[in-house]
């Protein structure tokens, strides 16, 4: 488990944007395995891949598993999260290929995803007795301090 950091803490970034990126999965028949669990498998194969090369783009990730899962991860760019999911020669082209031709017609299991490039200068962000999480994770974390003690000095500190 990762360490918990104490007391209150935000992020500060000079960073521009950073892309957030929401994917995950729906399990609708939780008796048919043979059709969601090589979907359910898909995803720390990519996350390995991405984690073994610093280049990619990957800032952070965190994950949730249930009947609908989820993964919030965070970019450098969009390009970067589009270069990757493109590329032939990393692990989400086969799986793609995959689950169109074996497993999108079956109806047992859902994906779904959603993108976003975000101002990061022009965000609010605070954790409270929290391991290193979320966009503080991604792009580092500091003390609340002056001019961040409030949710309106957070939010607009980038203008």
């Amino acid at each position: 488990m990762p360490p918990i950091i104490e007391g209150r803490r935000t992020v500060e970034s000079d960073r521009e944007t950073v892309t957030v990126f929401l994917i995950g999965m729906r399990i609708n028949n939780p008796v048919a395995i043979r059709s969601w669990l090589p979907v359910a498998g898909a995803m720390p194969k990519m996350l390995r891949h991405l984690e073994r090369d610093p280049k990619s783009g990957l800032l952070s990730y965190h994950s949730w598993f249930g009947r609908t899962t989820v993964l919030v991860s965070y970019w450098r760019s969009a390009e970067d999260l589009t270069r990757f999911a493109s590329d032939p020669d990393a692990p989400h082209a086969p799986a793609w290929r995959s689950f169109n031709r074996a497993v999108a017609a079956t109806r047992h299991v859902g994906v779904w995803h959603e993108t976003y490039t975000a101002s990061a200068t022009n965000s609010e962000s605070i954790y409270v007795n929290m391991p290193s999480f979320g966009l503080a994770a991604a792009l580092g974390g500091t003390e609340v301090g002056p001019g961040s003690q409030t949710w309106k000095q957070r939010m607009t500190r980038g203008h």
